[in-house]
């Protein structure tokens, strides 16, 4: 071989070499369709749409004066909770409802979050003529509640006067349904909906919650445009049924657990159809199995995958090589920030949970495992779920409200 000949095979060597690592076909990083990440949603929203179907009918039936009931998505973190309160609130919005999207933060004070949604509500109202009193009446009963619960707000101000004995008696319970029904009483008349998409419900204080579940059990039993779309975990059932017996009647609960099969393939696949990229059966069943079909874990791995890949037919070495960074990103934010939250104490409690191996978890168990009593790790126990890290499953027994957790603490050097 001439050294010309030698020179021009070592460019087309160089040339191929930096295709692959900066063109890469279509699996260029740039090109990746995967989503993952707090509340994106996914290029493929798979297993969801029979329960989507009947929220938008109960969002029709709403704004149409008919019997419907208020939704509440359960489910571990990483599931698709607030994809789905997002979905709702672009259907509702599309629909014609006026929509309030809200996340409580820990011991959030429900009147003060409310305040702002509801003064834009009822200004939006007061601009149609048939409800412009109902609107204005519902406006001095706000001014009358934020002053009664001592809510400030800067740059956030009433300008009508007082009505005397309207949403003031210093009762959440009392004042709150009284607020929410002159709201609801404008919206009919102004022929709109109100849908409020409320993040994070377990994180609601007792009193608070109880008011809000009061405040729709109200409207239920009037028929007002006004529906509550709400999302939180597991234990949020428990506590609706604690603060209101009649909560289970009053709203329709959808527990949003991981994917099944078919549907976590769909996740993967078509995204990967839609960008001319296939991947083997025997590599997409890796993907699951890592994943256990949790959505968000699904997009992570997902995406890891198609930027580790070569070309854009996918295969099971390539979600090999992907997993472990799939893994490492996972452990450095989805999961360990979640350890900040825990003292060390918490921290050790959790570690022995893990230890045990996959919940749920015997408190008795765990509280051998630290040579306590059980009795003694009560109030531990409850600060650890008040912080949503775990959840009570049955009498007795907790389990990790993020899926995969107990992977995690086992890994942890």
């Amino acid at each position: 071989m001439s050294g010309y000949d030698r020179i021009c095979e070592i460019s087309i060597y160089l040339d191929i070499s930096v295709h692959k690592l900066f063109v890469r076909g279509n699996m260029d990083p740039f090109l990746n369709p995967f989503a993952p990440g707090a509340g994106l949603r996914p290029p493929e929203l798979a297993g969801r749409d029979k329960m989507l179907n009947e929220v938008d009918v109960a969002l029709r039936r709403c704004l149409a004066g008919r019997s419907f009931r208020s939704v509440l998505f359960l489910g571990l973190r990483g599931t698709g909770k607030t994809v789905l309160l997002n979905e709702v609130a672009q259907r509702a919005g599309e629909h014609g409802f006026l929509v309030s999207k809200l996340e409580a933060p820990e011991k959030a004070n429900l009147g003060k979050m409310l305040y702002p949604e509801l003064k834009k509500v009822m200004r939006s109202l007061s601009a149609v003529a048939l409800a412009k009193d109902l609107a204005v009446r519902a406006l001095k009963g706000l001014r009358n509640f934020a002053s009664n619960f001592k809510i400030e707000i800067e740059g956030v101000e009433i300008s009508v006067g007082e009505e005397p004995g309207f949403c003031n008696t210093g009762d959440l319970q009392t004042d709150l349904p009284e607020l929410f029904e002159a709201v609801g009483k404008a919206a009919r008349i102004a022929k709109k909906g109100w849908v409020i998409c409320l993040d994070e419900v377990q994180y609601l204080k007792e009193e608070d919650l109880a008011a809000l579940i009061v405040s729709f059990h109200n409207i239920a039993q009037l028929g007002l445009p006004i529906m509550l779309v709400g999302a939180g975990l597991p234990q949020l059932a428990k506590q609706s049924g604690e603060s209101k017996s009649y909560a289970e009647r009053l709203f329709r609960f959808y527990n949003i657990s991981a994917l099944d099969a078919v549907s976590a393939a769909d996740a993967v696949q078509k995204p990967l159809r839609d960008a001319n990229a296939t991947i083997t059966s025997l590599a997409l069943d890796e993907i699951i199995k890592g994943t256990r079909g949790y959505p968000f874990f699904l997009q992570q791995w997902a995406a890891c995958t198609w930027d580790m890949s070569e070309s854009d037919h996918i295969d099971v070495e390539d979600v090999h090589k992907a997993s472990s960074e799939a893994i490492h990103i996972l452990d450095d934010g989805f999961f360990r920030v979640r350890l900040d939250r825990l003292t060390k104490g918490e921290l050790q409690y959790c570690q022995a949970m893990a230890r045990l191996g996959d919940g749920p978890y015997a408190a008795g168990k765990i509280a051998k495992a630290l040579h306590k009593k059980a009795t003694d790790l009560g109030p531990m126990r409850a600060s650890i779920i008040g912080k949503g890290m775990i959840y009570s499953t049955s009498y007795g027994y907790v389990d990790f409200t993020v899926p995969m957790f107990a992977d995690f603490l086992r890994r942890m050097k």
